[in-house]
Parts: structure tokens; sequence; C-alpha cells
């Protein structure tokens, strides 16, 4: 295939991903901005704007509608469903809804919606758009520094539960890549809390997860319940053999030669992780965010670097 017949065959998809997917918050001039800044050559295999734009027709962008839709679907399957199975068993398979409603409803009082991160990052932004969808109640929601409180009566202040009504603390997330933050929170958080209250449960629920990510929080033995909306294989790790989009035998890249590109200029953006934190690789992107795990070409931004799905929470280090 010649370079211009491929290059015309790239820009049409991306124009239809414009106009569909991307419900507009991508156009062609910033396509065209971003790619300009790739090294431009004759020979398909070392042409680095293909390379990119290739990539980029094949990036994963969920927006707003998308984002809330799943976030119905993580309350329905993974909270409630579930819940209401066991209720049911617990009462000798009862079909009586209403009472099963009854004690869904008692079960869902005493749980708490957390999300995963700080006030500024996507695990707690996307609270708000999971209490809007799925129409529950404010006081079904805290931060996590809301969990504990501190016992001040005592000579030495000890850490205790704030609300000991509480039975069932949820985290929700938007992605899942090494499992880090999750670990970090098991550490900080899960951990200090089971001391206090053994008999808690604790589910870590995800709209997109890795494979090994959900294998690392699983075997941390500390989350009753660890479970993603969608469960990334190997084949989303963009660049590596298995790569689902180098799989086809007409692929007209070469794998190993796009992975260059990727490294040269992530090398630049972010030297520890040329290829997305802890070696990501992914090509996913959401409206409110882009995760750091995702190639850096596309969202990392620099004074000499404009990203084309900028990354707004905080900085990785």
């Amino acid at each position: 295939m010649e370079r211009e017949e491929l290059e015309n065959r790239l820009v049409n998809k991306l124009k239809k991903l414009t106009e569909t997917t991307w419900h507009g918050r991508i156009l062609e001039p910033d396509i065209n901005r971003w790619v300009s800044q790739f090294a431009k050559a004759p020979d398909i295999d070392t042409d680095e704007q293909l390379h990119a734009l290739y990539l980029l027709g094949n990036f994963i962008y969920f927006g707003q509608t998308e984002i809330r839709e799943l976030l119905k679907s993580l309350y329905r399957e993974l909270f409630r469903t579930p819940a209401i199975h066991a209720i049911r068993r617990a009462h000798g398979d009862t079909t009586d809804w209403n009472l099963l409603e009854t004690e869904f409803d008692k079960y869902q009082s005493t749980t708490r919606f957390l999300g995963v991160g700080n006030p500024s990052e996507s695990g707690v932004h996307l609270l708000y758009y999971f209490r809007q969808e799925n129409d529950l109640p404010r006081s079904l929601f805290i931060h996590s520094h809301q969990i504990f409180s501190r016992d001040t009566s005592a000579s030495v202040p000890a850490l205790r539960v704030r609300n000991e009504d509480i039975e069932t603390y949820v985290f929700i997330d938007d992605l899942c890549g090494s499992g880090t933050q999750a670990a970090e929170y098991s550490q900080d958080i899960v951990e200090p809390l089971r001391k206090l209250k053994p008999d808690v449960k604790i589910h870590y629920l995800i709209l997109f997860a890795t494979a090994d990510g959900l294998k690392a929080i699983r075997d941390l033995k500390q989350y009753d319940n660890v479970t993603a909306i969608y469960e990334l294989d190997h084949s989303f790790s963009s660049l590596e053999p298995a790569s689902r989009i180098f799989s086809h035998p007409d692929t007209p890249f070469d794998r190993a030669k796009v992975k260059a590109t990727c490294e040269k200029y992530g090398s630049n953006l972010w030297a520890a992780h040329p290829l997305g934190y802890k070696n990501g690789q992914l090509l996913l992107g959401f409206n409110h965010n882009t995760p750091d795990n995702s190639l850096p070409i596309f969202w990392r931004e620099t004074s000499t670097w404009r990203p084309i799905f900028k990354r707004y929470h905080k900085d990785p280090s």
C-alpha cells in the first residue's frame, strides 16, 4: 500500500470518529496539530506521523453519556443484583419481591459509597454521576476521611470508626491499571478499618480494569469483592506481541517500529514510564480524564508537547 493511500484511509477513519465517538471534542485541527509533533518520512515503516494516526484511530474513548450508562450498570450488576441474590438465598430462595426490596433497602442503608483518591481525582468525581444516574440519596456517600474519627477523651487519642452502624463500604473507580492505588488504600484505610471492625464488608468496584490489576488487588486479600464491568486482557497492551491492534495479518504497520516511535517520544514526555504508568500501554480515555496508564503521547502536556486527550488531574511523579 502506498503512503498516500494509507494516510487517506487513516484520516477518513478519524473524521468519522470526530463526528461520532468523540462527540466533537477532538476535531480535525486538533488532530493535525498533534500529529505535526511527530516526524514524517516517505517510508511507512519509519513514518512516525502515520504511526500516530494509526494509534489514534484505535484509541478507545468513552464520553459522558457512555460513562453514565456504565455507572448504571456498575450499580445494577455489581452491587444491587448480587445483594438481591444473597438476600434471596438467605430467605430460602424466596420469590417475595416485597420482602427482597425491604431487605435490600435495609442493606443499602448501612452501606456507604466512596470514590478512590482525593476530591480532585476521577474516582471521587464519578460519584456525582453515580448518585444521579442511580437516584441515590446523598446520605449514602462519604469521603474516605469520614470513615474514621479520633477519640480524644483518652490520654493518647485513638482511632475509631466514626459510624458503627455502617456494615459495608463500596469504593468506586473508573480504571484499575496496575492496582497501585488500591494497594495504597488497603494499607492506609482498609487494614485499619478491618482491625477496628473485623466483620466489615469492603468492595472495590471498577468500570475498567486490567487482568493484572485485578489480580494484584485480589491478592491483597483485603477486599471482599473486587469486580469490574470490563476486564482488559493482555491484548489491550497496545504494543506487545498479543496486541489486538496488530493481530490482523493485513495490518500495514510493524509493531516493533510503532513501539519504537512511542518509546522515543514517551521517554521525553515521562522518562520513568514512557509507555504509560508501569508500562500500561493502554489506548483508553474518558470524557472526565485520561488515565496515566495510557500512552503518554496522547495525554502528557509539557512546554513543548501538546496532548490530544489532555489529562486534568494530578501530575504523575
